[in-house]
């Protein structure tokens, strides 16, 4: 299967998964909203957050090893492979054990009267903090391996774990709904127990199928490649934990400010912005490692053409559902939800079009990582997201709404594309006219022409479940609009022949049926 080809099939096998993983997740929200509680689902939210990032933080880090292994991939290279993954697995080891003593020693302090916390539910909290570190540390464990699948573009394996995490998580949902007692505790105990069950699906896995995982290949731990994985991991670590912190970093101000039922708001906006990222991300899982080979075997060209066609897809895929969810969120928290909190409607827009926004440079944060040149780049747009959480509390302090932080928000994610931009030009001569021509000047009509279809619809029709209406306009028109207006010559020869692969597999399957 050629490089072409394979980024089609193994978009197509996650977009499988996500049809399936984002109804059940969703289903699943509904569920533990309604047997937890705002307060305790808040709560559960609030300390151990990060639960909901994993995926995000997990694929974030992986691509340090997915990077080194694609690289020499690309330049063919099997015994730096096998170095690449065994020094990874131990760097991994101890990084996780280091996270854990700091997580455990910064609890001290963040119970010690910081949080806004009921004092009946202080000790639910604590517990459920202790898993939540379990929970982190076989997720830094489980990085190399899942880094390893991404870089052998073995989607299907991927797309399988993701299932079996999401079905288990309705599981685990569904034995909730019916738990009497303390029902925060054992959410939060059995969610910690699905980190260890993924991480041993991973690596049975990986050391059966891949040479460089297999122990019987294992190498010795070279101080100079640790340097150089800890140096880059690190820093990509880093950038990371600012995203993670800044996102984390605004539940915890707002719940100094509004107490801990607004955080039930809060982190239903992340889900439904997490759902939808999965849409975007997908993409770049499948082309991700594509970018990485062509940087390793010097086609520098083909590197930049494949970031801006990342992000110019990512932008597109995101938005052409995103958009129709901003105008229809009253109308779907409605449905989805028994009860709606307090500002979620505003804080899943607000958080939308911050979502929307990163796409633009999606991409070019892959060609970043290809280069391998990450430190400024990661120090000063990690800086610049952190300065998210002083903003906020300086909006919250002078007397604004809540929904200012994620204004806020909006802003500093412009800020962070713009720095993106500038480094990939900085470090490997991406021209930002051409950038301008090819993704941002391709954008405009499909975006207006999305825009006016959600618009039309909800002043046209009006009934329950209207939403359903309108983004199925909304993808039809845009679809249209991107194929006319959104696409370059090179990209539209691109999407004709993935489309004729797709004709003629589904008619040699006809064929194949008629004969038998």
């Amino acid at each position: 299967m050629n490089a072409a080809n394979r980024v089609v099939f193994n978009t197509g096998i996650l977009y499988g998964r996500i049809i399936v993983s984002v109804g059940i997740s969703l289903f699943t929200t509904r569920i533990v909203l309604d047997a937890l509680g705002a307060e305790d689902y808040g709560i559960f939210n609030l300390i151990a957050g990060v639960i909901v990032m994993l995926s995000f933080l997990k694929n974030a880090m992986a691509t340090s090893t997915q990077r080194f292994l694609s690289f020499y991939q690309g330049k063919k290279d099997k015994v730096m492979q096998a170095k690449i993954f065994w020094n990874s697995l131990f760097f991994h080891l101890i990084l996780g054990i280091v996270l854990l003593a700091l997580l455990e020693f910064a609890g001290l302090w963040l119970f010690d009267g910081f949080l806004n916390i009921p004092v009946d539910k202080l000790e639910e909290a604590k517990q459920v903090y202790h898993f939540m570190i379990v929970n982190v540390f076989f997720l830094i464990l489980s990085v190399p391996y899942n880094g390893s699948l991404v870089a052998h573009e073995n989607m299907v394996y991927v797309a399988l774990v993701n299932i079996l995490e999401v079905l288990l998580k309705l599981a685990i949902a569904i034995f909730l709904y019916h738990t009497v007692g303390k029902k925060l505790v054992v959410y939060g105990l059995l969610m910690a127990g699905i980190s260890s069950v993924s991480f041993m699906v991973y690596a049975l896995y990986c050391m059966k199928a891949y040479q460089e995982c297999k122990i019987k290949n294992r190498t010795g731990i070279e101080s100079s490649l640790l340097k150089e994985l800890g140096a880059y991991a690190s820093w990509n670590l880093f950038g990371s934990l600012c995203s993670l912190g800044r996102t984390q970093g605004l539940a915890v101000i707002l719940n100094l400010f509004f107490g801990a039922i607004i955080n039930s708001a809060y982190a239903i906006a992340n889900q439904v912005g997490g759902q939808l990222m999965f849409l975007s991300t997908t993409m770049l899982k499948s082309i991700n490692p594509q970018i990485m080979k062509s940087e390793g075997n010097g086609d520098r060209k083909r590197m930049l053409r494949l970031a801006m066609i990342a992000s110019k897809f990512g932008f597109f895929l995101l938005s052409i559902v995103a958009v129709p969810f901003i105008f229809e969120m009253n109308n779907i928290l409605s449905v989805w939800l028994k009860e709606v909190p307090d500002y979620a409607a505003i804080f899943c827009q607000m958080v939308l079009v911050g979502s929307i926004i990163n796409q633009l440079t999606i991409g070019l944060q892959s060609a970043i990582q290809a280069t391998g040149r990450i430190k400024a780049y990661q120090a000063t747009v990690g800086g610049v997201l952190l300065m998210n959480l002083p903003l906020a509390f300086l909006l919250l302090k002078m007397g604004f709404a809540a929904y200012s932080v994620l204004a806020g928000y909006i802003v500093v994610e412009f800020i962070a594309c713009c720095l993106r931009l500038y480094f990939l030009n900085r470090l490997a001569g991406l021209p930002v006219r051409q950038y301008m021509d090819r993704v941002i000047l391709k954008e405009i009509v499909p975006l207006m022409v999305l825009v006016g279809t959600c618009l039309l619809s909800i002043n046209i029709f009006d009934f329950e479940f209207r939403f359903l209406l309108t983004i199925v306009l909304a993808a039809i028109g845009t679809a249209f609009a991107i194929n006319f207006w959104g696409l370059c010559d090179d990209e539209k020869e691109i999407v004709s022949k993935g489309l004729m692969k797709i004709k003629q597999k589904i008619t040699k399957k006809k064929e194949l049926a008629l004969n038998n």
